[in-house]
């Protein structure tokens, strides 16, 4: 569910993304392993989104990183997530799936409509879900409330960082199609706001930020892990936020986000609605939820 972001600028740590990574919310012997699964991920999305690589050196970095994930020895971010996933008993094949989005982001500065942009959510962003999932030992049945969750974080990051993506990297993840229809084009980034044509693209992505966040509501509801559920009540409702404060903003002119205020209050309404549909007795509310 709490994904690493695809923005342009330098590399982050947990406490600079939208979304919570690894929180206290998570049970303690958790932390690690996502921690490990986070380190690796940044790792990677720091070669993607270098702008002083060529996109061949890139391909390679990946390409070796993905190697030494896969070997039994040796040290670095990708031997210690190889030895957590093995400890933890998840598969690596979410590591590897992420590795293909960020080759992808190496050879693909555009997408030609919102079904090329969500296919490649699939592997930068679902991956990160299907791992917690994995790691709670939750039904992989949840995968398709897990899924529009994490794409929807993943578009919400990268209209945040519009301007900054074209800049530095000249990679724009707003569908061509819809650029076109509206009479906007990738020069419009370039400038210090928003033309009426891009804002109409940029509510077009939002609209379909919302439809994926309503086919992710039932998540937490589903779960059985009590403390992840509470995880993924807040990140829905800090994304439904955000969502809000997007459509009333320009990412063009301004860094739009929450600040802690803003994710406070967003983080008191997922804790409540969880609590709730807990109090009601929702599917995945039962006993052994209780330690997980």
């Amino acid at each position: 569910m709490a994904g690493v972001s695809k923005g342009a600028g330098a590399s982050k740590g947990p406490g600079d993304e939208n979304f919570p990574v690894g929180s206290w919310l998570l049970a303690a012997r958790h932390r690690p392993h996502v921690a490990a699964f986070y380190a690796f991920a940044r790792t990677a999305d720091d070669i993607a989104d270098d702008p002083d690589l060529p996109a061949a050196e890139k391909l390679d970095r990946l390409d070796r990183l993905a190697a030494a994930l896969a070997e039994d020895e040796g040290a670095g971010v990708a031997h210690r997530l190889r030895r957590s996933l093995a400890a933890a008993g998840v598969p690596a094949i979410h590591a590897f799936d992420v590795l293909d989005a960020f080759r992808q982001d190496a050879r693909q500065p555009r997408y030609p409509d919102w079904a090329s942009l969500m296919a490649y959510c699939e592997r930068s962003a679902a991956p990160i879900g299907r791992f917690l999932l994995d790691l709670h030992r939750e039904d992989r049945a949840l995968w398709p409330a897990s899924d529009p969750l994490c794409a929807a974080l993943q578009v919400l990051n990268h209209l945040q960082d519009l301007g900054e993506d074209r800049r530095r990297l000249d990679r724009v993840y707003l569908p061509q199609d819809w650029l076109a229809a509206e009479g906007a084009a990738d020069g419009d980034l370039d400038r210090k706001e928003s033309s009426p044509a891009l804002r109409r693209v940029v509510n077009r992505c939002l609209d379909g930020v919302n439809a994926l966040l309503l086919r992710s509501r039932p998540l937490a509801a589903g779960l059985g892990s009590r403390r992840l559920a509470a995880e993924a009540a807040v990140i829905q409702a800090i994304a439904e936020r955000l969502a809000r404060c997007l459509r009333r903003g320009d990412p063009l002119a301004t860094r739009v986000r929450l600040g802690r205020a803003g994710q406070a209050a967003a983080a008191a309404t997922g804790l409540c609605r969880v609590v709730g549909d807990r109090l009601r007795g929702e599917p995945g509310m039962t006993a052994r939820a209780a330690g997980r």
